[in-house]
């Protein structure tokens, strides 16, 4: 895989708390799009890797708050694979609009069968 990936978030108004700014917790839904789209981006789909018997259950998840983000902004989504394991990855997340870093975090999600017993990733992914 490659180094980084990236993606565009248009902020949707219901993705917005009172004050029309991203409602914290959909960072983390901005994540699994980025980890989505990046498998995406080589060639696969988390479908066909579940269509194996296989899921990637977040272990760990980090979120730093730098500035706020609000109602219908672009966004960038800067994925990158940080660290690959036998059974894990670690993914790191840079969240900005323009030159401002909005959001920096991670995420370490482990390979499961249909059982939740933890799996060796499939070669392909290593």
């Amino acid at each position: 895989m490659s180094d980084t990936h990236e993606i565009q978030i248009r902020v949707r108004y219901q993705e917005t708390d009172g004050q029309r700014r991203v409602h914290h917790a959909n960072f983390l839904t901005y994540f699994e799009m980025g980890r989505t789209e990046m498998l995406r981006a080589h060639g696969t789909t988390y479908r066909a890797f579940e269509e194996e018997g296989l899921f990637m259950v977040v272990s760990e998840a980090t979120c730093t708050y730098r500035a706020p983000a609000e109602y219908d902004d672009l966004l960038t989504l800067r994925t990158r694979v940080e660290k690959i394991g036998a059974a894990h990855i670690k993914h790191a997340y840079e969240v900005v609009r323009g030159t401002t870093i909005i959001v920096t975090g991670t995420t370490t999600v482990v390979c499961v069968d249909r059982e939740g017993r933890v799996r060796r990733l499939p070669d392909w992914m290593l």
